[in-house]
C-alpha cells in the first residue's frame, strides 16, 4: 500500500515542475470599450430604462453611467414609455440587473410586429 495519495492537490498538469499554474483570464464576451463615453440605453428587471454616457465596468456587467436619465413609464400601461424624463445624474447600474444594453447612436424604434 503505498502512503501517496492520488487524490486532491499536487496532481494536476505542472506537478513536478515547480511552478505554480497561472490562472486564466476570462474574457467580457461585450465589447464595452467601443461605447465607452457614448449614450447608451440600459433596460432593467422590473422594465426601468435609463440612458446615459458609458464611464466604466467591469466583467461582471456592473456599469457607470453620468449624465443618466431616467425614462418614465405611462402607470396606465408600464410598456408603454411617455416623453417624461427624471434627471438621475452618475449612476452606478447593478450587472445582474440589467437585461438589455444598446448604443442610442444608431438604434431606431420601430412598432411591434407581434402586437395587433
Amino acid at each position: 500500500m503505498s502512503s501517496g495519495n492520488s487524490r486532491g492537490r499536487g496532481t494536476g498538469r505542472n506537478q513536478g515542475t515547480g511552478r505554480k499554474q497561472e490562472p486564466q483570464k476570462r474574457e467580457s464576451i461585450l465589447e464595452y470599450q467601443k461605447y465607452e463615453n457614448k449614450m447608451i440605453r440600459v433596460k432593467f428587471h422590473g422594465g426601468r430604462e435609463v440612458q446615459g454616457v458609458l464611464k466604466g465596468h467591469d466583467n461582471l456587467m456592473n456599469l457607470v453611467l453620468d449624465d443618466t436619465v431616467e425614462l418614465m413609464r405611462d402607470p396606465s400601461d408600464l410598456n408603454v414609455i411617455t416623453e417624461k424624463k427624471r434627471n438621475l445624474g452618475l449612476v452606478v447600474c447593478r450587472g445582474t440587473q440589467i437585461i438589455v444594453i444598446s448604443p442610442v447612436e444608431g438604434m431606431k424604434e420601430i412598432p411591434n410586429p407581434f402586437q395587433q
